[in-house]
């Protein structure tokens, strides 16, 4: 099992470290942060470039900038905004619990309702009732996140003033970012439910608990839905890992105070310490969820310790 863990560490270590580069390097190729801060200053000089440059470290060679990155990674010292300059660790640590709360929200809505639908759509399989619901699943698959989000906006608050278009406040600001996301998982938990259902309802001790008498309800949600279960969390594990990285989108559009939200206006503004501790920490949130599932399910199932 120590084997296991160390080969797992070694190998999101390695990513965390693969996807910092990247974007280190890929955000530089954006353009010179220095002329987009002496826009609208007046006349520019090689002289007055150099002297914002050295203010804020660009100057020196990539590898350096890089390499004071990680050190400062390591103390959660991500530097100071370009813009402003506030501490990049003050910005990040107020739009991490708005992302992971809208996740959270989003994921336990999800949920919520795949599970008992995908148990109807197995349990009434070839009928109607499991046709509408996979016809459903396959609209929710269809629909583009960013133009569902739009609608609901221009539904539900431009027409009808019902719920708020943006920002983070009580229960209402939650229901549309929330239902957006929740729309795209249930349509694939949905279905996978339903497969998972369908494999462990043709088991033997199903068939046994029904041949005791035992009710319908117990035998789908005590033994089929416990049995099934190890793959389920499982998948909503690395599902939740990819809701945060597809969460940016939603976040921009009903102006949601989190990391997407503040991802978009460091990019805008070539802002690299905000991008940069953005990208970073959602890496290691993503590489994080999915370590644990790893070791969860090499705990569950020894086979999995010796891959």
């Amino acid at each position: 099992m120590a084997g296991f863990l160390v080969k797992r560490f070694l190998q999101a270590i390695f990513v965390v470290i693969a996807i910092t580069l990247l974007v280190s390097f890929a955000i530089r190729l954006t353009g010179d942060p220095a002329v987009t801060m002496f826009q609208g200053g007046g006349s520019m000089t090689e002289d007055d470039l150099a002297r914002i440059r050295a203010a804020l470290g660009t100057d020196k060679p990539f590898l350096v900038q890089y390499s004071d990155f990680l050190k400062g990674m390591l103390t959660l010292d991500f530097g100071r905004s370009f813009v402003g300059g506030t501490q990049v660790s003050t910005l990040i640590g107020k739009a991490v619990p708005a992302t992971l709360m809208l996740a959270f929200v989003s994921m336990a809505v999800s949920i919520a309702l795949s599970i008992p639908l995908g148990i109807m759509a197995a349990t009434r399989k070839g009928k109607g009732v499991d046709q509408a619901i996979r016809i459903f699943s396959l609209i929710g698959l269809s629909f583009p996140n960013f133009w569902l989000a739009t609608m609901l906006v221009l539904l539900f608050s431009i027409t009808f003033n019902l719920l708020p278009p943006s920002g983070m406040g009580g229960i209402q600001s939650y229901i549309m970012p929330a239902f957006t996301m929740a729309v795209i998982l249930t349509a694939t938990n949905v279905r996978l439910v339903r497969t998972a259902m369908l494999d462990t309802l043709q088991s033997q001790y199903v068939m046994v608990a029904r041949a005791k008498g035992l009710s319908e309800s117990k035998v789908l949600y005590k033994h089929a839905l416990r049995n099934c279960a190890i793959p389920l969390i499982t998948y909503f594990g690395l599902q939740f890992g990819g809701l945060l990285g597809g969460i940016v989108v939603i976040e921009r559009v009903f102006n949601w105070p989190g990391l997407g939200t503040l991802a978009f206006d460091a990019v805008a503004a070539r802002d690299y310490p905000v991008l940069q501790a953005v990208i970073t920490v959602l890496s290691l949130m993503i590489v994080g969820i999915n370590l644990l599932v790893d070791i969860a399910y090499g705990l569950v199932d020894p086979r999995i310790r010796t891959e």
